[in-house]
C-alpha cells in the first residue's frame, strides 16, 4: 500500500469511521505533498475531502509546521507583524497596504506575503504603485525590511512547491486548504499577525490554529475581499489571540458612507494619490485608519479601541510625503 494511503483512509472513510488527522499525521501528509511523494489522484482526493468537511485546527497546524520546515528563509529574517495577503483578485483597492506603509513609517517591521493574482489591483501591482518592489528572494526581503521596514515576499519565491498547489483551483473548481495554510505561514516568525478572512466561519479556525502554533498575538476578522482590511461601514467582529487565549472584541463602525466607494476604478495609482493627499475620500481613508487602529492595539501601542482609532487618524494626518504634513 502507498504510504500516503493511510492518511486518505483516515479522513475519507465516511461520517462514522472517518476522522481528522492528528497534527503529526497532518505534518507528515503535507511533507509528502510538498516533497512530491504523492500521486496526483491522492493529492486531489485529500484536498477535496478536507474542503468538503473543512480542515481542523490540528490538521492546519500540522500542515503549517511541514511548510515552515521547507521555507528557505535566512536566519536573520524577522518582523514585528506578519501580514498575509492571499486574495487573488480584489473588488476594491487594497487600502490595507496604506495602513502597512503608515505603520512601517512608525518603526513597525512588516512582512507581507502572498501569491500573484488576477486583475488590476493585485497586492504586488498596488505595492509597485507605492514604490514597494516585490522581493526576489528571502534575502532580498530581509534587505528591504532593514531599509524601509516593509517588504513583500511572494509565495512563489518563498515556497514554490506550495505555490504550485494554488494552480489546482481551475482543475478542482474551488479553493482548497492550501489557502488557509499559506495564511498561517508567518515566515519571519513575527510575534503579531493580522489575519483577514473572506468567510466569517473560517475566523475561529484561524484563531484556534494560531493558538496551537504558539502565535503570541493575532487578530482575526472578516476583512474586505478576504484581506486584512477593516470595513469601516460595519462593526468589525474580531477574535484576538493573546496570553494563550482567544477573546472576541467588536469594533464599532466608523464611516456612514455606505457603498459610496465600492464601485471605484481599480487603478493602483489612486492609492498613491490618496497617500500623497492628491485625492480625498472618507470611506477609503476610514478603511486605512481603521485597519491601522486594529494593529496599533494588537501591538500594544494603544489600549482602548477609541484611543487606537484616534491615534491612527493622527498618524494618517501627519504621514510623510503628503501635502498635509508639508
Amino acid at each position: 500500500m502507498h504510504p500516503f494511503a493511510s492518511h486518505l483512509r483516515a479522513i475519507a472513510r465516511g461520517p462514522t469511521l472517518g476522522r481528522p488527522l492528528e497534527p503529526d499525521e497532518a505534518e507528515d501528509a503535507m511533507a509528502m505533498i510538498l516533497d512530491g511523494r504523492v500521486e496526483p489522484v491522492q493529492l486531489g482526493a485529500m484536498l477535496l475531502v478536507l474542503r468538503y468537511r473543512t480542515e481542523t485546527a490540528g490538521e492546519l497546524a500540522g500542515f503549517v509546521r511541514a511548510a515552515r520546515a521547507r521555507i528557505g528563509a535566512p536566519s536573520g529574517l524577522s518582523a514585528d507583524l506578519d501580514w498575509p495577503s492571499y486574495a487573488d483578485r480584489h473588488k476594491q483597492l487594497p487600502y490595507f497596504l496604506l495602513a502597512a506603509r503608515l505603520l512601517a513609517d512608525q518603526g513597525v517591521r512588516i512582512l507581507i506575503h502572498g501569491i500573484s493574482g488576477e486583475g488590476e489591483a493585485t497586492t504586488p501591482k498596488a505595492l509597485a504603485a507605492l514604490g514597494v518592489p516585490v522581493a526576489g528572494s528571502a534575502d532580498d526581503a530581509l534587505r528591504q525590511l532593514d531599509a524601509t521596514r516593509l517588504a513583500y515576499l511572494p509565495l512563489e519565491v518563498m515556497l514554490p512547491e506550495l505555490a504550485r498547489l494554488f494552480e489546482l483551483r481551475p482543475l478542482l473548481g474551488l479553493r482548497s486548504p492550501v489557502n488557509s495554510l499559506a495564511r498561517e505561514l508567518n515566515p519571519a516568525a513575527a510575534p503579531a499577525q493580522i489575519q483577514g478572512v473572506f468567510h466569517p466561519n473560517y475566523a475561529p479556525l484561524h484563531a484556534d490554529t494560531a493558538l496551537m502554533l504558539g502565535q503570541p498575538r493575532a487578530v482575526v476578522f472578516k476583512g474586505g475581499g478576504g484581506e486584512g482590511q477593516r470595513n469601516p461601514e460595519k462593526p468589525c467582529r474580531t477574535l484576538v489571540v493573546g496570553d494563550g487565549a482567544i477573546v472576541e472584541e467588536v469594533w464599532p463602525a466608523i464611516s456612514a458612507e455606505a457603498h459610496a466607494w465600492r464601485k471605484e476604478p481599480l487603478d493602483p495609482v489612486r492609492l498613491r494619490a490618496l497617500w500623497q493627499g492628491e485625492w480625498r475620500a472618507a470611506g477609503p481613508e476610514a478603511a486605512v485608519t481603521g485597519t491601522t487602529a486594529l494593529v496599533l492595539r494588537l501591538l500594544g501601542r494603544a489600549e482602548a479601541m477609541a484611543d487606537a482609532d484616534m491615534l491612527a487618524r493622527d498618524l494618517w494626518q501627519a504621514r510623510r510625503g503628503t501635502r498635509q504634513a508639508a
